[in-house]
């Protein structure tokens, strides 16, 4: 289930390029953002609201709050750093630098939790880095 999961998100992370570079021409990118905020926000209290997940506010850690709180301010820079190059840059490349996540996440999650990279996703990672210098220059 959790691949039907992300290709959900590859495809929505895919349509949100394409209004998004089209609404911030006539505004500015961080105030589409928070727009855009408002939005998730909203929706995302709609579902927890409907799935009555709210119930396990109090069981969740101060830990699991602090994990949620950086998260989230990654997310925001992210989207703040995503939505100003969209705004500046083209589309096809700024997508492809933003899909170079997935390398930084590799490196990331070998260093910080300790997984396992095998040799098949190095040279997966080293032909990914390949294609988006490829697909920026």
């Amino acid at each position: 289930m959790w691949i039907l999961y992300a290709v959900g998100s590859a495809l929505f992370a895919a349509l949100t390029a394409i209004p998004g570079k089209i609404e911030i021409s006539n505004v500015d990118s961080n105030l589409g953002t928070a727009i855009r905020t408002l939005v998730v926000l909203v929706i995302a209290v709609g579902i927890v609201l409907c799935t009555k997940s709210f119930q396990q506010l109090p069981t969740i850690n101060s830990k699991t709050w602090i994990f949620l709180i950086v998260s989230g301010v990654m997310t925001g820079l992210s989207w703040l750093c995503y939505f100003k190059a969209l705004q500046i840059g083209e589309t096809s490349k700024v997508v492809t630098i933003d899909k170079f996540s997935l390398i930084f996440v590799l490196i990331l999650s070998a260093i910080m939790l300790k997984e396992h990279v095998t040799m098949k996703m190095f040279v997966a990672g080293i032909v990914i880095t390949v294609g988006t210098i490829l697909m920026v220059v």
